[in-house]
């Protein structure tokens, strides 16, 4: 058996020298080898240590350009040919949300006119993504590209904006839903208000500047009794987390507005609903359950009172995006510095003909041909408000805006793309 000391020889000798000056510089020599072995030992485990987390770094690099999904020629080069004007005196415009109900809506008519368009959109999950992805099919069939990103990126929208000299920015991204505002209040703060932020930011600082249109909402009216709701009422009472963040960026926006230059115009949109439209809302979600035979809630206000709604078709809603962006005038200040006052509006855009929710229902029984079994309960105190009635006499007078279609022809619209979407053949899913 080998002792300590021949453990501790090289296999090869004459290259190394035996120390025989006793046992005390032995001990020195065993605790010195033991020490340059612990040495050894730890330099080793920083070493593998090291490796791991530069491995890991990479790893986790890898998966955040994998997230993104962004950069490179090949992105730059979708991005400039969906940015490509096809028609004298057109504008290239950013829309976020461009896989959401309007976004989509504003894009293809953006494109089909000959506008450049990109979309932005980040596809949660606050409904079926699968319907986005089936929005952004439809986008890419016209050659709209939309980017799979978060408007709170200010990497992304910077590296859009390099790659693009973005004359309109139409901003739809957006948490919707009343209710929802309730379960997940963090999500209408994120998008709602941090978001925006965020790509006002990115605008500001864009040069040149480009002029911003953007989805406020008809609930900033709150609990407001007087009708039709003007653009000069008091907005100063929402009745939901949903309607004060839209409130909110009303207020941002005229802050950027007002130090940046920058070119704002906000839209109040008064219940949008048709084709490709988003499931949560009531018309759609009625839709389903009649088809499927299951009850539909119905709510009453006070005194038992129906609801109502100035419900507005999608393609005036559309009508009324598109004029604003062409009389939208151009931001005054340049890489973010104003150099002169810029325009700042806020529109609505409604139907002016409220309808009340049992008549909705009675006009979808009709074009399904199915009969609704209705639960009719009090509206609870979950931020929704008793009707919405819209004056639009400035938008009229501004750009023409004009709605055409009333609620029994939109929603014959509807249930036609939502029964060929879904597969049903005379009221009953095709297998």
């Amino acid at each position: 058996m080998p002792s300590l000391q021949d453990e501790l020889l090289p296999s090869t000798p004459g290259k190394f020298k035996i120390d025989n000056r006793g046992p005390h510089h032995r001990q020195l020599h065993r605790c010195f080898a033991s020490t340059s072995t612990m040495f050894l030992w730890a330099l080793f485990l920083i070493a593998l240590t090291a490796s791991y987390l530069s491995f890991q770094s990479f790893i986790d690099t890898g998966n955040r350009f994998i997230a993104t999904s962004w950069g490179g020629i090949q992105w730059e080069r979708q991005v400039r040919n969906s940015a490509q004007i096809h028609r004298s005196d057109g504008m290239s415009v950013l829309v976020t949300g461009a896989a959401g109900f309007v976004g989509t809506h504003v894009s293809l008519a953006l494109k089909k006119r000959g506008d450049g368009v990109v979309g932005i959109d980040n596809f949660n999950n606050y409904y079926d993504p699968s319907l986005k992805k089936a929005r952004r099919g439809e986008l890419q069939k016209q050659g709209v590209f939309v980017v799979e990103g978060d408007i709170n990126d200010a990497r992304l929208l910077a590296k859009l904006f390099d790659v693009v000299a973005f004359t309109h920015v139409m901003h739809l991204a957006a948490q919707a839903g009343v209710r929802y505002a309730m379960e997940n209040p963090n999500s209408y703060v994120h998008s709602n208000i941090a978001g925006l932020v965020t790509l006002l930011e990115a605008c500001k600082s864009a040069d040149p500047q480009p002029a911003i249109v953007w989805a406020s909402s008809s609930s900033v009216y709150g609990l407001n009794e007087k009708v039709p709701f003007s653009e000069m009422d008091q907005t100063d009472q929402p009745a939901s987390l949903y309607a004060a963040t839209k409130k909110a960026g009303e207020e941002i926006t005229h802050t950027y507005n007002h130090i940046y230059g920058l070119s704002i115009t906000g839209l109040r949109f008064f219940t949008v609903y048709g084709p490709w439209g988003r499931p949560d809302m009531a018309y759609f979600s009625f839709t389903r359950n009649i088809l499927q035979g299951k009850p539909i809630t119905i709510y009453r206000g006070k005194n038992r009172a129906d609801l109502a709604r100035d419900f507005t078709y999608i393609d005036d809603i559309v009508k009324g995006c598109i004029g604003s962006l062409d009389t939208a005038g151009k931001s005054t200040g340049s890489g973010g510095k104003k150099r002169g006052p810029a325009p700042y509006r806020i529109f609505n855009l409604g139907n002016t003909s409220p309808v009340t929710v049992p008549t909705l229902v009675r006009i979808l029984e009709r074009h399904l041909e199915v009969k609704a079994k209705r639960n009719i309960v009090e509206m609870p105190g979950n931020g929704d408000v008793p009707f919405t009635h819209a004056n639009i006499s400035l938008a009229r007078q501004e750009f023409g805006y004009k709605p055409t279609t009333d609620l029994q022809t939109g929603l014959k619209k509807f249930v036609k793309w939502y029964l060929s979407y879904y597969g049903y053949n005379h009221g009953k899913p095709v297998k």
